[in-house]
């Protein structure tokens, strides 16, 4: 894909292929200044090998000194914009509108200030966002509510570490299934890892974990990707919420069960499903969106 902009008697263009940060060219005046077309591709992480299980024991061993680095990054950057969507008047205001209607308990926070974030970066915010899968909404989803519910717990950092990890590579895992573009909203899948990262920080061990995710995603797996703006946020605040909710259905003995519409035995088949179903059973739904978008 290539964009081209000019302004008075200026030109600059950029060219990306593969995925969607690989600029391969860069053009200004035409004269190019960056040409890596015929570079080697850059391989990508096997993503292949994930399971829940490997994430599971990743996260209880892995030495936190070798992502820390990346966590503070993620801590810092993505908690700013969600403040900062608290108190500016970005695009519908879902974050502080929560606040305003349900109140100041942590399962409301968590959603608001996910929400508040992504009506920041959707509307205007320039403050980097520490991304997942290649989405800024889906880095602060998988990220800000862990980080609200670790504050109001009083966990630890390294715990406060762990349930990071173990969000995003959730998110990562379910992302992976159904692919870089689709009609699949990809806060669903942020916000069911979120949920997981939840559960961690209350003490949560596997089950409880892999059943909060499945429960999630049954709850939202039906919202669609129409594009990046505005009503990202309430789409993201459904989806966090539904990762809570996940959790406090097995805290009360409460489980979508294999049969039920797309839930499958076992975590990583529902994952599975997800993937078939954001992958190849949303190509056309995909192709009627952007036709309704560019009518």
């Amino acid at each position: 894909m290539s964009v081209c902009v000019y302004k008075e008697h200026s030109q600059a263009s950029v060219r990306i292929t593969d995925y969607h940060t690989n600029i391969v060219q860069i053009e200004k005046n035409w004269e190019l200044i960056r040409d890596d077309l015929k570079d080697e591709k850059i391989e990508k992480a096997n993503r292949d090998v994930l399971s829940m299980e490997n994430i599971w024991e990743f996260v209880r061993c892995a030495d936190i000194e070798d992502v820390k680095e990346t966590l503070d990054k993620q801590i810092e950057c993505n908690m700013k914009i969600a403040r900062e969507g608290i108190r500016g008047n970005y695009g519908a205001n879902i974050g502080s509108i929560l606040l305003k209607m349900e109140g100041d308990a942590v399962q409301v926070r968590a959603k608001a200030m996910a929400a508040a974030g992504s009506d920041a970066r959707m509307n205007g915010c320039g403050l980097p966002v520490v991304i997942n899968s290649g989405s800024g909404n889906q880095g602060i989803t998988c990220s800000v509510p862990v980080l609200v519910y670790g504050e109001s717990l009083n966990c630890d950092i390294e715990k406060i570490y762990r349930a990071l990890l173990l969000s995003n590579l959730t998110a990562i895992y379910i992302k992976a299934g159904i692919g870089t573009l689709s009609a699949y909203c990809g806060a669903v899948s942020a916000g069911a890892a979120a949920g997981a990262g939840i559960a961690y920080l209350h003490g949560g061990g596997y089950e409880e974990i892999k059943h909060t995710v499945v429960n999630a995603l049954a709850i939202v797996s039906g919202i669609v990707c129409d594009g990046a703006k505005a009503s990202c946020a309430a789409k993201i605040a459904s989806s966090v919420e539904a990762g809570i909710v996940g959790y406090y259905m097995y805290l009360n003995e409460q489980e979508f069960c294999a049969g039920e519409g797309i839930v499958a035995e076992g975590i990583d088949r529902t994952i599975e499903n997800i993937g078939i179903l954001g992958k190849e059973g949303m190509k056309e739904t995909n192709k009627k969106i952007i036709e309704m978008m560019i009518k």
